[in-house]
């Protein structure tokens, strides 16, 4: 198995710009998760490996974010429309895909998510409201570039059907952590601002799955708007 045989990897990411950090400040409300403390953008890509060149990106015509219901409860078997990324975040995504590291052999299907999250003592950010989790993707790196004033946003990893999970850490910035998403659950504590005054906290989400599973474009949104189910590749 990549990543190991826990289906988990801790990272050290490549040093963040303050270009990249600055990004977040311009990122539009998440009116569909997060109970209005999340902001968001998000861009798809399918990515092939080209030998000496290494892995390329291609970005995607942009549509909705579409989920299965199966793996969110709240946001799945819906359209989700949210502004592309304006900022290159392809380095950190690059680093991700080759320290899992993706097939070379295939092309790959990645769902980029740039992610804030605001919690204040009125509000508390809701990292995961879908609760202990899978994405349905093959490998999903979790990264963590900001986080200010806030305590909690412990992440826990869970074994299917588990009572308690197998591991708990909170990430500082400059982490990231490698999922296995197929073999693993995971959900993330509530965020608080620290010292009564609001605080942050921004992470990238890169969810990769094989190209040839389709979980792009019509076929797939039809599915999901169907409640249908994800098409697996066996292994």
């Amino acid at each position: 198995m990549p990543i190991t045989d826990e289906g988990f990897k801790l990272v050290e990411l490549p040093p963040v710009t303050e270009e990249v950090l600055a990004s977040y400040d311009r990122c539009p409300p998440d009116p569909y998760m997060g109970n209005l403390t999340r902001y968001k953008r998000f861009s798809q890509y399918r990515v092939s490996h080209k030998g000496d060149d290494g892995w390329q990106f291609e970005k995607l015509p942009h549509r909705a974010y579409t989920a299965f219901k199966k793996f969110n409860s709240i946001g799945g078997g819906m359209r989700r429309p949210y502004e592309p990324l304006e900022a290159d975040l392809i380095p950190w995504a690059r680093f991700g895909i080759e320290s899992i590291p993706l097939d070379p052999s295939e092309d790959w299907q990645l769902n980029v998510h740039q992610n804030r999250s605001r919690a204040t003592l009125e509000k508390p950010g809701q990292l995961t409201p879908e609760g202990i989790h899978q994405d349905g993707h093959e490998y999903v790196m979790i990264a963590i570039l900001r986080r200010h004033n806030v305590v909690g946003g412990e992440t826990r990893l869970w074994r299917p059907d588990a009572t308690e999970p197998f591991w708990t850490g909170t990430l500082n910035p400059g982490q990231a952590l490698l999922l296995d998403d197929r073999a693993i659950l995971h959900d993330v504590t509530d965020i608080e601002p620290e010292n009564g005054q609001p605080g942050l906290r921004d992470i990238l989400i890169v969810a990769c799955s094989r190209w040839r599973e389709k979980w792009y474009g019509e076929e797939h949104d039809a599915a999901v708007l169907a409640d249908g189910e994800p098409v697996v590749s066996a292994m």
